[in-house]
């Protein structure tokens, strides 16, 4: 067990050339976990045909779930399915809600970016909106495009700062920021409609959207955030605190599991 604490990321499910099943993972969270976590990023298949919970934090010190283009299926929280909020992921759907509930009944840190930020609410009895935008009073959250309807080709327009988030004064969130007012990009379409009832709300965009969560009496850490935290942690102020507290609350569980090994051979 020497070395860096593992996280472990999850895959989305991919084709290319629209032929070739792969799983995926951004780049940019393998770097955040590894630049500022402080902690090796470990990739495992968003489904489990191949991958066993058990198995799996066995070996890591911790999770994340990235977002991805697929939105949660809607059975998850008993909706109907619209083929306008395609594609799916099912198979990452009921690994990733397993996966939530399985870390924090254990205290696995966990940590929920955009889709895996739904996904915990979801695991927790919770329901999502497929195009949040569509709701009265709220703004569009998807990322900016052209007039011509494709997607801006810089991403540093694409993942700027776009909206503030309103955070509960003396929570997680406020503390880990010292501050009780931040700004965030948008990249969603999809939302969360009603929390679970172990959602606890700790981040609100100034539209009523819910941006921050965590989960009410979870042993470790386990915190979401509807914005890419993980695009530019190195140098933006926001996201580096949450992913240091990550890697802080990864390597505290790494060590806690060294421990009774270490007992028994010095034993």
């Amino acid at each position: 067990m020497a070395g860096r604490a593992v996280i472990g990321v999850i895959g989305n499910a991919h084709l290319v050339d629209n032929r070739f099943a792969v799983q995926h993972v951004g780049e940019r969270n393998l770097r955040a976990v590894a630049e500022v976590a402080g902690a090796l990023p470990l990739m495992f298949g968003g489904s489990s045909d191949f991958t066993e919970i058990e198995d799996l934090l066995a070996v890591v010190d911790g999770i994340l779930l990235t977002g991805g283009r697929a939105n949660v299926h809607p059975t998850y929280f008993k909706t109907e399915p619209n083929p306008r909020h395609e594609p799916y992921d099912q198979p990452r759907d009921e690994l990733a809600l397993a996966l939530v509930r399985t870390c924090v009944e254990r205290g696995v840190p966990l940590f929920g970016i955009c889709r895996g930020f739904q996904e915990m609410n979801v695991a927790y009895g919770g329901s999502l909106h497929p195009e949040i935008r569509e709701l009265p009073g709220r703004m569009n959250h998807r990322m900016p495009r052209l007039e011509n309807g494709e997607v801006h080709p810089d991403p540093t327009v694409v993942f700027a700062d776009r909206h503030d988030v309103q955070l509960t004064p003396g929570g997680v969130f406020a503390q880990l920021f010292g501050r009780d007012l931040i700004r965030v990009n948008s990249l969603h379409g999809q939302g969360i409609l009603e929390p679970g009832p172990r959602i606890v709300i700790e981040g609100v965009a100034e539209d009523g959207t819910i941006e921050a969560i965590r989960i009410a009496d979870a042993p470790g850490f386990a915190l979401g955030v509807q914005w890419h935290a993980e695009y530019d942690p190195q140098v933006n102020p926001i996201n580096r605190a949450l992913f240091l507290a990550f890697g802080e609350a990864v390597a505290g569980y790494r060590t806690a599991r060294q421990r009774p090994a270490a007992l028994r051979r010095s034993g």
